[in-house]
């Protein structure tokens, strides 16, 4: 296994881990519902699925019927 020769400083390494950092998700709220969502994302809202304030598509609730 590969030790290195020398300590790395500090700096180098908070250098390294500046790219590794939490960010907030941008949320951006829907013209025809209302509802947050994240950009570029479709969601759910009453049963029906929007993207960019239009309804994509709608959700069926099967029934079985028994004899």
């Amino acid at each position: 296994m590969a030790h290195p020769k020398r300590r790395q400083s500090s700096t180098r390494r908070d250098k390294r881990r500046t790219h590794y950092k939490a960010v907030v998700p941008q949320l951006a709220k829907d013209a025809t519902s209302g509802e947050m969502h994240l950009y570029h994302r479709a969601h759910w809202h009453e049963g029906k699925l929007y993207y960019r304030g239009k309804v994509v598509m709608e959700k069926t609730v099967e029934t079985t019927e028994e004899n």
